[in-house]
Formats: structure tokens, sequence, C-alpha cells
């Protein structure tokens, strides 16, 4: 399963499973602040669910793919319920309160806390550089957050609701990877999100209501969230995860930030000021440091390759 403990190397496969679903998780940031107007946090992500649910489900009937077992189960009820659920519902809420390139900046902490729980329940160490950089990314994050408060309390709140969904994503990374020792990622996935769905389902009362009224851009926005950022990508995701290791995947996910803004920029013409980019890159320097290590012997007759992503 994890193809770090041998000969290390690159999977070409798992890194463009890896490079996709970081394109599709920029977008997602854009398609959420477009759609927020005309649907509620709890509202969009069950209909986001949903969708993703809907989806996910064909593909394991015409695939014939069995009920996972039961060891999968505490891994993908982790990340269903953390991941799939509260996750997206704080990010759609904090989005409402800040713009898609800061949100996901501060959502970029996650890689550290992915470092940190993987470390001791995955027995990966805490090496002093994590340490280091978990105290500048945080750092970062308030810089962010004075840039983005305006003197006022709703920006402020919205930082704080992409924390929550920082760590929430966090803990539920760490949560799926022993999953996966024991289920398939297709399964891993989709029964993550009917868990996350069934969380999601108290929501149900305002997505039926709100769904007549909004545009149809609006919905066509939580349609593209289901099938593209969530099944296609939490797919290609647990795909890579299940060759190599949680704290070299959470790495990965440093280049959503950059691209979030690029698409931000280009469709919904929002281009974070210099100080909220300033502390997004303190946020970046921080999970850069967190993830360095010094370099180790490799053993002998092993050539030495680069890390896995």
């Amino acid at each position: 399963m994890d193809q770090t403990a041998g000969v290390p190397g690159t999977d070409h496969r798992a890194l463009a499973a890896a490079s996709l679903t970081v394109v599709l998780w920029a977008s997602a940031f854009v398609s959420i602040r477009a759609a927020a107007a005309d649907y509620s946090p709890g509202a969009l992500a069950l209909g986001r669910l949903l969708t993703a649910s809907l989806a996910l489900g064909i593909v394991l009937a015409v695939r014939r793919v069995p009920f996972p077992p039961r060891q999968a189960w505490p891994g993908i009820l982790g990340s269903g319920i953390l991941w799939f659920g509260l996750y997206m519902v704080a990010l759609n809420w904090g989005e409402q309160l800040v713009d898609a390139g800061t949100a996901a900046m501060i959502v970029n902490i996650g890689p550290i806390v992915i470092a940190l729980l993987s470390g001791w329940l995955l027995k990966e160490g805490f090496p002093p550089m994590l340490l280091a950089g978990m105290g500048v990314s945080f750092a970062g994050a308030a810089v962010v957050g004075l840039s983005t408060s305006g003197g006022g309390s709703s920006s402020l709140g919205g930082v704080l609701l992409c924390l929550v969904a920082a760590l929430t994503y966090g803990a539920g990374v760490v949560s799926q990877k022993p999953a996966l020792a024991y289920a398939s990622p297709i399964q891993v996935t989709t029964y993550g999100c009917f868990v996350g769905t069934a969380v999601t389902l108290p929501f149900a009362g305002r997505l039926f209501a709100e769904l007549p009224h909004a545009p149809l851009s609006a919905t066509l926005n939580m349609v593209y969230l289901g099938l593209f950022p969530t099944a296609l990508a939490f797919t290609t995701w647990t795909y890579a995860l299940a060759r190599t290791t949680a704290g070299r995947m959470g790495a990965t996910t440093y280049a959503v930030p950059a691209t979030v803004v690029l698409i931000a920029w280009l469709v919904l013409g929002e281009i974070p000021g210099w100080l909220t980019l300033l502390g997004g890159a303190i946020c970046l320097a921080g999970v850069g440091v967190s993830r360095h290590r010094g370099r180790r012997p490799a053993p002998a007759g092993a050539p030495e390759g680069p890390a896995a992503s």
C-alpha cells in the first residue's frame, strides 16, 4: 500500500492523481463562492454530497464493488463525519465571509494538522521542524485574519470558520489513511461520502426551500461541486493517499492557494490585498518548514530518489 516503505521513488500515477485533485479542489473554492449567495452553507454542503453520493453510488453498482470490511469502518466514519460533513459546512460558511483565495490559504494549514496527527496516531514522529512550522503558519493565519477583519467581527468569523475547516480536514485525512489498508480508494471515498451526506441531512429542509428560488448558475455550481471536486477529486485523492504517507499527500495541497487565487481572479475578479497575500505566504512558508526533513543516508545499494507526493 505505502510505496514509500521500500526503495524510494515517485509513483507517477499517484502524482497525476494528486495533481488533478489539487486543480479540482482549487476550483471548488471558487464554485463555493459563486453559489454561496443563493445557497446557505448547510444546504450547499448537502446538495454537493447528494450529487456526489448519487454519482459514486452508480459507479459502485456498475462495478459491483463489495461492502467495505469492518476493519475499514472506523476510518470511513471518521473521515465521513469530519471531512465530508463538518469540513464542507464550515468551509461553505467561511467562504461567505472571506474571499476564495484567502479561504484556500487558511485551509492550507490543514497539512500541518495532518503532519501533527499522523506523527501521533500514525507513528510518524514529531520532527522539530514540524513544531516550528506550525508556529509560523498559525502566525500567518493571524495576519490573514487581521487583514480581512476590516475592524469588524464578520470577516474574522470567516477566518475562524476556515480554521475549523482546516482542523476537520486534517483530522479527516488521518482517519482515512488507516482505512485504505483494508478497503479500496473507491470504497473509502464512496462510503465516506454516504456518511457525510447523512451528517448533513438536517439541512434538507433548507436545501429544498432554497432550490426552487436559486438561479440555474448557482445550482449548476452545486452539481459541479458534487461531481468533480467531490466524487472525482476525493477518489483521486484516496488513490494517491493509498500509495504514500499522509504527510506527503498533505504536501501536494500546498499548490492550492496559488491556483485558487488565479482561478478567483479569472472567474470572480477577486485578488486578496497585499497583507492577505503576506499572511498567506507566511502560512505557506510555515508549511514548507514543517515538512523539511534532514537528509537521511540511503540504505546500502538503494539509490536516493525524490519524495513521493
